[in-house]
């Protein structure tokens, strides 16, 4: 299927650019806790562990949204419950205390708002219509 609706087109293509945001954070996070490695009061093993399934999810969010923006009915569904899921686990993990720094909480509710809004993109009438089964 193509996608041709305008508003549809719009809010997908949306979606593919905060997707985008969320990859290029993550890739960052990582690189930045490759070089403050030696410093394990900033990265400790839970920032290694979160910030390889971060860049994981990120990288998958990213294949997704641009099979979604050329009308892949399965990579849409997939968008939809992979940023869900990632919006509730960011916010458990900013919400309870535990092995993570303070630097990885802020990054990650960065990642969540970017998130949270291809949460609402693609979950839009338009969009979701576009999408349905018939």
């Amino acid at each position: 299927m193509t996608v041709t609706a305008p508003t549809a087109t719009k809010a997908l293509r949306n979606a593919k650019l905060l997707v985008g945001g969320y990859l290029g954070l993550s890739v960052a996070t990582l690189l930045a806790a490759f070089f403050l490695r030696n410093n394990t009061s900033i990265v400790n093993e839970a920032v290694w562990i979160r910030g390889g399934a971060v860049v994981l999810s990120a990288l998958l969010s990213f294949l997704f949204a641009a099979k979604a923006v050329q009308g892949s009915r399965r990579a849409f569904v997939r968008l939809r419950i992979i940023s869900t899921v990632m919006v509730v686990v960011i916010t458990v993990i900013i919400a309870l205390p535990g092995p993570f720094p303070t630097w990885l909480k802020i990054e990650q509710g960065v990642c969540g708002l970017l998130l949270l809004g291809v949460v609402v993109l693609v979950s839009g009438r338009h969009v979701r219509s576009l999408f349905s089964t018939k």
